[in-house]
């Protein structure tokens, strides 16, 4: 490939001859081979991505404005710019177009917005007795994968049964090899308990092939050899053999009974499908993996009003699969006009061939026809919940006399014990709810005072404005992205003037900022609200956005408390165990294994302690004298 950039880059508004006359230039020098264009405004920002066969010939139409709707018009008036990057084939220049949507998000594209991993199903393969258990991320070398699934959910839900049925370990080699005793899950009969040599390593291996033959797809063979099995045990009167085969099978049934969920003549496949309505689309991806349904989610695509519904789910499937494997078969409810294209393009991500198929009867359709409901029900009840978010925030806009409603509000609050551990959070509010992808967590460097939650509060803000004023600057923009129409804070007038002192301080403007305060004897509905430009006031105890804002409080709150506690936690362990001269990260994990927590270390005797794989006598007096300072060796 070769990048290339060709045109003006004006640092002043554009008129729309301007930005044909750019493309007119770029056209002079641009190849008619197949590759990938970006339209760049003048601050720089990426406006669109687009894929040609012919680049040549595909940029030319963006100079014949007339024949244009609106929305390209408008996006050919800012263009100053133009980048392409030449491809050896059009199915390369699809995917190259895919990774850098999601990249660079253009806001004239369609966008999936979605930052989230994908959970696998793991059976590790450098261990005797290999581990079942849940994995993102990185794909390890030597262990076997299963997935995606659509959820944690989905896949504990798939382990759990897999206990049931195959009695594999689940917990991690360092449990494994401190084990002394079998855990609760062998009492329950879910765990075979190899750490204690219950089982046989040939035996165990048994049971590791029949669950990778489960999950390839063969459960009905597995449960007619359960049957066999159980009939012999039945009838050479091994009743305890027989009921163990006989609960095996119910939890295989349990899995596999074919419906519009579990399909039996569908091995291997996504099945997705898109609903659009009101200028708002929703799909739905069903995931199914050896004639089992993994799990499903829902995705909510970018998208301008005059996009169709075949438009939305190609641009679709391109982004969805650019991190991700594709099956070898892609259901869908649409036919795509580029079907054989973005067929190759899949198949050179996955190694082999991959179909995309809209089927027209029999179970295939039925399955296509419930994801389509899914994804129509899904959206009918986000439209729902974000007409009740829109009318709370026409009711905040009004309550503090903004212009509009606001489309960011972040919350900011503290929490330590006496200056210790000290963290400051922000959580983020607008039209979709909570926005849980922008919470951010703040461990303050600097040290403070116990008690000061003003300095706490100004590294915070120093830290979140500092570096997106700094971003500004960067882009060419007055604000960044990420700018907020609200900043809320929990206290009252010495809270509300000290923060405005930093924003001042930080050049920061245009932020509308507020406080609430609890009323007498902090009880919740009597909060007092503290802005710049008004007197202190209350709403009335049933205003639902009094609610609300009570609602962003007191997540901020509850997230404030949990960031602590886990910060708390990680530094009693650092401090109690990484200070004992001797104690490295074998042995301080050895300890944590054996004891449970360094609560537990410090409590032990030291012939407990001596117990522990990889500690002598010297290391456990080392250790039993940290935490009792008083004692004297004998």
């Amino acid at each position: 490939m070769t990048d290339e950039t060709l045109g003006a880059t004006a640092e002043m508004p554009v008129s729309p001859l301007t930005g044909v006359e750019v493309i007119q230039t770029a056209l002079k020098t641009m190849p008619l081979s197949p590759g990938v264009y970006r339209m760049i405004n003048a601050k720089g920002e990426v406006l669109y991505v687009g894929k040609a066969r012919a680049l040549k010939k595909r940029v030319t139409s963006y100079t014949q404005l007339s024949r244009l709707p609106e929305r390209l018009r408008r996006m050919v008036s800012e263009t100053a710019s133009m980048e392409i990057v030449t491809t050896h084939t059009e199915a390369e220049a699809l995917l190259l177009e895919a990774n850098y949507i999601k990249r660079m998000k253009p806001r004239f594209n369609i966008l999936l917005r979605d930052d989230k991993s994908y959970p696998w199903l793991m059976l590790t393969g450098q261990h005797g007795f290999p581990q079942l258990a849940k994995h993102r991320g990185r794909m390890e070398k030597g262990a076997s994968y299963w997935g995606p699934f659509a959820s944690a959910w989905a896949v504990n839900q798939t382990i759990t049964i897999l206990q049931r049925v195959f009695q594999l370990r689940t917990c991690s080699d360092s449990v494994f090899s401190s084990r002394t005793r079998p855990c609760l899950l062998f009492q329950i009969k879910r765990c075979s308990a190899p750490c204690v040599d219950r089982i046989s390593q040939e035996d165990y291996g048994h049971l590791v092939t029949q669950a990778k033959e489960f999950l390839a797809g063969e459960g009905a063979t597995l449960k007619a050899q359960f049957a066999k099995e159980m009939e012999q045990a039945a009838e050479t009167l091994d009743y305890e053999r027989a009921a163990i085969l006989r609960d095996r099978i119910r939890a295989l049934a349990s899995m596999q009974d074919s419906t519009v969920v579990n399909p039996s003549n569908i091995r291997d496949a996504d099945v997705i499908a898109v609903w659009q309505t009101a200028g708002q689309a929703c799909i739905q991806v069903f995931f199914i993996r050896g004639g089992r349904n993994n799990g499903n989610r829902a995705f909510y695509p970018a998208h301008t009003k005059d996009e169709t519904d075949a438009d939305i789910l190609a641009a679709f499937l391109a982004q969805f699969y650019d991190d991700k494997p594709p099956p070898a078969l892609i259901l869908v409810n649409h036919e795509l006009e580029e079907t054989p294209l973005l067929s190759e393009a899949l198949g050179i991500k996955r190694g082999h061939k991959v179909e995309i198929l809209r089927p027209q009867r029999g179970e295939r359709r039925e399955v296509v026809e419930h994801a389509e409901t899914n994804a129509r029900e899904a959206l009918e009840r986000k439209l729902a919940e974000s007409a009740g978010q829109a009318k709370l925030l026409d009711g905040v806009a009004k309550v503090f006399g903004l212009d509009e409603p606001p489309n960011r509000i972040e919350v900011y609050d503290n929490s330590h014990i006496m200056g210790t551990n000290p963290y400051g959070v922000m959580i983020v509010g607008g039209p979709e709810g909570f926005d849980r992808r922008s919470y951010r967590k703040y461990s303050i460097r600097s040290g403070i005072t116990p008690g000061d939650d003003f300095g706490m509060m100004r590294e915070v803000l120093e830290r979140r404005f500092g570096r997106a004023l700094k971003e500004a600057a960067e882009q060419g923009r007055e604000k960044s992205a990420d700018w907020p129409d609200v900043l809320l804070i929990d206290g009252g007038a010495g809270q509300l003037s000290a923060v405005q002192s930093v924003l001042d301080s930080l050049g920061v403007r245009d932020v509308k900022l507020v406080s609430i305060a609890k009323g007498p004897d902090r009880n919740a509905g009597r909060e007092w609200f503290h802005t710049l430009d008004a007197p202190p006031f209350q709403l009335e105890p049933r205003d639902p956005v009094l609610y609300y804002l009570q609602r962003l409080r007191d997540e901020a709150h509850r997230f404030a408390i949990t960031t602590h506690r886990a910060g708390r936690s990680k530094a009693f362990v650092k401090s109690e165990l990484d200070e004992i001269p001797g104690i490295g990260p074998t042995r301080k994990r050895a300890l944590l294994n054996h004891f449970g927590s360094a609560r537990g270390v410090s409590q032990a005797g030291l012939a407990e302690l001596e117990a522990v794989s990889g500690v002598n006598r010297e290391t456990a007096r080392a250790i039993y004298g940290h935490f009792h300072p008083d004692w004297t060796p004998a």
